[in-house]
């Protein structure tokens, strides 16, 4: 009696064992990205984004944070590190893959973006209704957004536009390397971590980054001009996304499924558009304390600047035309949506 005792203990304590992992799976997810771990993206979204999964799952989905490329690879590679399932997760700038992913430079496009979380809105929406399935097919995407008004950082102030001309600048994306090419500037693409060595050594003498992130790279001690613009739309503005590998993804318990949708999406974007666009202020405040020379076009300079932008978005629509993508239905879209967001 003993022994038959014994035996069905064992094996009611088996069936609830095997029935465990089912109801209290725990899941860890390794996110890789770009930046150093004090910049605003990693420190300001990821992490609390991270933290917030813990919590909502009860401490069952746990986010491991690989910060500035530590697991290897170029940025260009964050989107297919995902793809792949080297990593699970992967946070980068669309534009870092040339070309990759056309849809989504609608939003890159010369003064396009007025209100950035308006904008970060509209690109999460065009990536459900349609990026998703067409030029994203290979990950999930769950957070789609966008930076702050681009601002123009040069060693020599840029007061006009004729200013832009013999300038060597970085540009993030082939549209805005584009734009820089037809404002007069030489453009020079590269990745925001190589923009220090590269002011330093001489190979540009100016870059064009949001505010939010010169602290991360001290620009405000390599350049001393910094040129913003007036007006309700910003001279350029890049997207961003947040991909996950599918497989991991889809494999999820569909609880925890349902909790990593509830705390990404548009919840994710627009958190993620209104951090970065916050955090723009103390990065100016930083140059504003170093005496550094902000200068603001008005609005008559700015009009200038945007009529010799008008052939980039023209370029843009045929070389979308020519891959069988309607590029003005695209800007069409995109406007409609950021105005209907903006008035929310």
């Amino acid at each position: 009696m003993k022994r038959r005792t014994l035996l069905s203990t064992i094996a009611a304590g088996a069936l609830a064992l095997t029935a465990l992992p089912a109801a209290a799976q725990e899941v860890t997810l390794r996110l890789h990205q770009f930046l150093p771990p004090m910049a605003t993206v990693p420190a300001q979204i990821l992490v609390p984004w991270g933290e917030g999964l813990t919590e909502a799952s009860d401490g069952r989905i746990v986010v491991q944070h690989f910060d500035a490329m530590s697991l290897g690879g170029r940025p260009g590679d964050l989107l297919d590190q995902a793809r792949d399932g080297v990593v699970d997760l992967s946070m980068t700038l669309v534009g870092y893959t040339p070309g990759r992913f056309p849809r989504s430079e609608v939003f890159e496009l010369p003064f396009m973006m007025t209100d950035p979380v308006a904008t970060a809105l509209a690109f999460w929406q065009m990536v459900e209704s349609d990026f998703q399935d067409s030029e994203y097919a290979d990950v999930k995407i769950l957070g789609a957004w966008v930076h702050g008004p681009g601002v123009i950082h040069t060693a020599d102030p840029v007061n006009t536009l004729e200013d832009m001309q013999g300038k060597t600048v970085r540009g993030p994306t082939r549209v805005i390397n584009d734009l820089l090419s037809e404002l007069g500037a030489t453009p020079v693409g590269m990745p925001l971590p190589a923009v220090p060595e590269a002011l330093s050594k001489g190979v540009i003498n100016g870059t064009v980054i949001p505010w939010e992130v010169t602290p991360s790279v001290r620009l405000t001690e390599l350049v001393t001009n910094h040129t913003e613009f007036s007006g309700a739309e910003a001279l350029y503005t890049a997207t961003i996304v947040l991909a996950m590998n599918k497989d991991r993804y889809e494999a999820l318990p569909d609880d925890l499924r349902a909790i990593l949708d509830e705390q990404s999406g548009a919840a994710l974007s627009t958190f993620a558009a209104q951090v970065m666009y916050d955090y723009d202020a103390p990065g100016r405040d930083i140059a504003v304390a170093a005496g550094n020379n902000i200068i603001t076009l008005d609005e008559a300079e700015v009009a200038r600047w945007k009529e010799a932008s008008l052939p980039v978005i023209a370029r843009w629509v045929a070389e979308m035309d020519a891959q069988g993508i309607d590029g003005q239905a695209l800007i069409d879209e995109a406007l409609e949506r950021i105005a209907a967001n903006s008035a929310m």
